[in-house]
């Protein structure tokens, strides 16, 4: 039975109660901002397992609401699926590249909704066979926190990018092609420009973040990328 908290954020009520009323058939608890103002204070307070995050909302808008949290290591590993009426490549480029883990073009049927929902729950969960904590050189990962560590300081990853970090580290040090990362991360099953090219961005940021894992990051041209484990040690 699910227990999930989902936070959604949206200003239009008709949509608000669509929404609740069928995740909460489905057993999620269910908490409603109306702005982006109270979404980002619900987030630091209640740190929902999920937030539903419109992209037009009054005071602010559902992309710098993305960006802020997504920013901020106290709720950086929340994941986020963007709800939006734009269908443009470009606006669902930014959604991804800020941080955000999905997006759903209104209008959407509550069914196609709840498949993404649990699809993104099932990503998340930690595999069974996981080991709780991995250390490579000075960086020390907590599976089991989504917490990440590099010389003692923490580390603020996004969902996405603590991801493709698990994705990477699961291969032992084989190379893993962009539609493999896709499908693994993103839960994409066919690579499109717009998705590939969001992979490239994540390693990206990854390396900046984690500047003594950078060179370990190695890029497989036309094909993906391999992470050099070494001696990887597992606690």
């Amino acid at each position: 039975m699910s227990k999930e908290k989902i936070l959604i954020v949206e200003d239009d009520r008709d949509i608000v109660e669509l929404i609740q009323y069928n995740l909460e058939k489905e057993n999620f608890k269910i908490q409603v901002a109306t702005n982006g103002q109270k979404a980002l204070d619900q987030a630091r307070r209640h740190h929902p397992d999920l937030i539903l995050l419109d992209l037009m909302l009054p005071e602010i808008d559902g992309l710098e609401v993305c960006k802020i949290l997504k920013k901020d290591s106290k709720t950086s590993h929340i994941p986020i699926i963007m709800l939006t009426a734009k269908s443009s490549e470009s606006d669902k480029i930014i959604g991804l590249e800020l941080g955000a883990d999905d997006y759903i073009t209104k209008p959407f049927s509550p069914k196609e909704l709840i498949a993404r929902i649990r699809a993104l729950f099932r990503r998340l969960r930690p595999e069974a066979k996981q080991p709780e904590i991995a250390r490579i050189g000075e960086v020390v990962i907590d599976f089991s926190k989504y917490l990440v560590t590099q010389k003692g300081k923490t580390i603020a990853l996004t969902t996405k990018e603590f991801e493709l970090l698990k994705t990477l580290l699961a291969a032992k040090s084989r190379a893993v092609t962009r539609d493999s990362l896709l499908e693994n991360v993103w839960g994409y099953e066919h690579s499109l420009e717009i998705t590939t090219r969001t992979v490239d961005v994540h390693i990206r940021y990854l390396r900046k973040k984690l500047k003594s894992l950078a060179p370990r990051i190695i890029t497989i041209k036309n094909v993906g990328y391999r992470l050099e484990t070494g001696s990887l040690d597992g606690a």
